[in-house]
């Protein structure tokens, strides 16, 4: 690396860290495992950088690195542990609601396989479009389609059956 590019990998992580930590939040539902995915990908894209930097959208690149990390972490980022707690209807500024609301969404996301999740996080989270998912996935559009698909259905069927219980 000359001592220019450095200083653009740092310029380009200053610029993105937060987003990536965003990214990997998203994905991971744990901030420190969120932290430990955006350090890895930025720990393995340093020595490539020369070559990263000269791509048309390093970030992106980033970003897809951050998403194939969450990929291969199999069992350091898996907690068996599902926390169980009443979810309540949130109310105009009921902070507790609110937060209830989105532990129980924390527990819906954590029960999707990494693929399906990754696709729901850069659809609806990064607002990415099939393609661009497919990008980052390696994948065909079409099977980013159908994991959308298969993660929303689980979704869907999940939220009933918590509710199953609810006398109200």
């Amino acid at each position: 690396m000359t001592s220019e590019e450095p200083r653009q990998f740092d310029e380009v992580v200053a610029s993105n860290e937060r987003r990536l930590l965003r990214v990997a939040l998203m994905l991971s539902g744990n901030i420190h495992s969120a932290e430990d995915l955006v350090q890895t990908a930025l720990a393995r894209a340093y020595p490539k950088w020369d070559r990263i930097s000269r791509l048309e959208q390093p970030e992106a690149y980033l970003r897809k690195m951050v998403v194939n990390e969450f990929l291969s972490w199999r069992r350091r980022l898996t907690n068996r542990e599902l926390p169980i707690a009443e979810v309540t209807e949130p109310a105009g500024d009921d902070l507790a609601g609110r937060q209830a609301q989105r532990d129980a969404t924390w527990r819906l996301l954590a029960t999707l396989p990494r693929q399906q999740r990754a696709v729901l996080v850069l659809r609806y989270y990064e607002d990415l479009p099939d393609e661009e998912i497919a990008a980052v996935l390696g994948c065909q559009a079409s099977t980013v389609r159908s994991n959308a698909a298969r993660a929303l259905a689980s979704l869907r069927a999940a939220v009933p059956a918590q509710n199953q219980g609810d006398p109200t």
